[in-house]
């Protein structure tokens, strides 16, 4: 992409985790960083802290999986940033359960947020990026979207989706000079993966920190025009 200094970013569900460690990176790349989510106190602190770094920073509060709110919100972000440049479609939710436990309005939410969330936000910011001929585009899938197991069934299939929407989307636009990168890391110790208990936040030297998918995703960026990365998987070297 070449210089990344005072390039434009969205990041949704930038408030902690993988979306906060991301923010933090490009941020010290000199990229302003619009970040998006739905808890104010949480986002005003990343704010804070990446205005500290010396960028322009903004937040932005709505549901991914609301279109309403998505219009809205990304038309505001666009014109108080100036414009964006890059777009990590970040946000996500997960839940696991049994086929026949889970219940159906849970199994839908998740399709919701994490399908529809990114088509909405996506399908908000790609005029934008058409229209100035370049762009970079990274959605978050998951190794979930690689290999279904026992209990994932909707977080599955939702990031399953999220990888054949991205596929089709990178062909789609690559004429336009926007890349379009899919990520599915393997178990990250972030909030949410503590919280549903298959991560120990405490372990770093064992466990996926949200530093090593922020450099991924730096990684990508900095490649020459000529060069896309088209998906990448992270794993902890610890079995």
């Amino acid at each position: 992409m070449g210089t990344l200094n005072n390039k434009k970013a969205i990041i949704t569900g930038g408030g902690r985790g993988l979306g906060k460690a991301t923010a933090i990176a490009f941020a010290k790349e000199g990229i302003d960083v619009a970040i998006t989510g739905r808890n104010e106190q949480v986002l005003q602190e990343t704010v804070a802290e990446l205005k500290a770094i010396g960028v322009n920073a903004i937040y932005s509060i709505f549901d991914v999986g609301n279109y309403k709110e998505v219009q809205k919100g990304i038309k505001e972000i666009i014109e108080e940033l100036g414009g964006v440049d890059i777009l990590v479609n970040n946000a996500g939710i997960a839940a696991f359960g049994t086929f026949n436990e889970m219940e159906v309005n849970e199994w839908s939410q998740i399709i919701q947020t994490n399908v529809m969330g990114m088509y909405y936000v996506t399908k908000e910011v790609l005029p934008h990026l058409i229209a100035q001929n370049e762009g970079e585009i990274i959605n978050v899938s998951s190794t979930a979207g690689l290999s279904g197991n026992a209990s994932t069934s909707a977080y599955s299939a939702s990031k399953f989706a999220v990888i054949g929407m991205s596929e089709s989307l990178m062909k789609e636009v690559r004429k336009n000079n926007i890349r379009v990168c899919t990520l599915t890391p393997s178990t990250i110790a972030t909030d949410m993966s503590v919280e549903l208990g298959i991560a120990d936040k405490d372990s770093q030297d064992s466990v996926l920190q949200p530093e090593d998918f922020a450099e991924i995703i730096m990684a990508g960026l900095k490649l020459p025009k000529r060069a896309m990365l088209k998906s990448a998987s992270l794993w902890s070297t610890n079995p």
